[in-house]
């Protein structure tokens, strides 16, 4: 593989998401192997995951799977430019490898800093797809830097995949100011939930379920193409919250589960007992059985996708057929 220090780490598939994470302060940019996007939206680890699933191949569902694990099944390029994300995810893996590298001290990671080198770095060529950002929020304090790093990133030949949990003063600035670009846009916005009380507890700073809703809205009624990430989905009324989500989805709604919860809340300081109580609560509504129940009503609709952590649930269970 190559390597580049100033710009660009290739990172090897074993530990993607740890070293992505402990790399990113420093570089900015990440590049995920062997993900080569397919059309819009996909990647090549994301089309062989589908078609093992759709096969019902059990050993090709868990190799797919680990290799499409994270961002991998979305884009072949994660770029950050902020260390912390005042949202305040309980489970958040970017605080986690933060925390653990001791990146930052105890608690503070939802104080927002902006990386100038991360800035400043050249954004590789190449790229079908980019994610940005996969370890932090767009936050309306600073938008600013952000929309210098989108330009940056569509400047480079890269389309854009931008995931967030939207404040609706950020999506009408990033609509205006790249109106021309939305070709090669596509907004992915985090609902994991229409439970405001569900989403205050899990995700403590981030926005309410009617300003992402307002923010889908607004995106596709501006033309854009839009998506929804339901992962983690925080249980409930699932079938609502896709029914709500879904006329103003343009792409694809993404529904998986959270991942090593526990491991990571304690790192990063939320583990108690009310903590302790929702996870259970939560890994309780994540059974095999309610998430095969789950596949097998939308297993036939193109607009819902499924991450890895519920369709190796499919390969292990095999009990997903009609």
């Amino acid at each position: 593989m190559e390597r580049n220090s100033e710009e660009t780490i290739a990172i090897d598939n074993t530990s993607f998401e740890d070293t992505f994470e402990s790399l990113v302060a420093t570089t900015g940019t990440s590049t995920a192997p062997a993900a080569p996007v397919l059309k819009k939206g996909i990647t090549e680890a994301d089309a062989a995951l589908t078609a093992a699933v759709e096969s019902g191949d059990k050993e090709k569902i868990e190799k797919a799977a680990s290799e499409a694990f994270g961002t991998r099944q979305w884009a072949d390029q994660t770029i950050n430019i902020i260390s912390g994300c005042k949202v305040g995810c309980l489970g958040c893996f970017a605080a986690e490898i933060a925390y653990r590298y001791k990146r930052v001290a105890a608690g503070e990671w939802t104080k927002e800093k902006l990386n100038e080198r991360a800035l400043d770095a050249k954004v590789p060529s190449g790229h079908k797809l980019t994610m940005f950002p996969s370890a932090h929020n767009i936050s309306p304090e600073f938008l600013e830097p952000c929309e210098k790093k989108i330009q940056q990133i569509l400047d480079s030949g890269s389309d854009i995949l931008i995931v967030i949990k939207p404040w609706r003063v950020v999506v009408e600035s990033i609509c205006a100011r790249f109106a021309l670009y939305k070709d090669r846009i596509i907004f992915r916005f985090t609902i994991g939930s229409n439970d405001n009380e569900v989403l205050k507890f899990w995700e403590p700073g981030g926005p309410s379920f009617e300003e992402r809703l307002d923010c889908l809205k607004y995106a596709y009624d501006h033309g854009f193409e839009t998506s929804v990430s339901c992962e983690p989905c925080w249980g409930g009324d699932v079938d609502g919250l896709i029914a709500t989500l879904k006329p103003y989805t343009t792409d694809s709604i993404w529904i998986g589960k959270m991942n090593m919860g526990k491991a990571r809340m304690k790192v990063n300081g939320y583990w108690n007992a009310e903590t302790e109580a929702k996870h259970n609560e939560l890994m309780a509504w994540y059974s095999d059985e309610n998430m095969i129940a789950l596949y097998n009503r939308y297993k036939n609709d193109p607009t819902i996708r499924w991450k890895e952590s519920i369709a190796k649930v499919v390969g292990k269970r095999g009990d997903c057929k009609d």
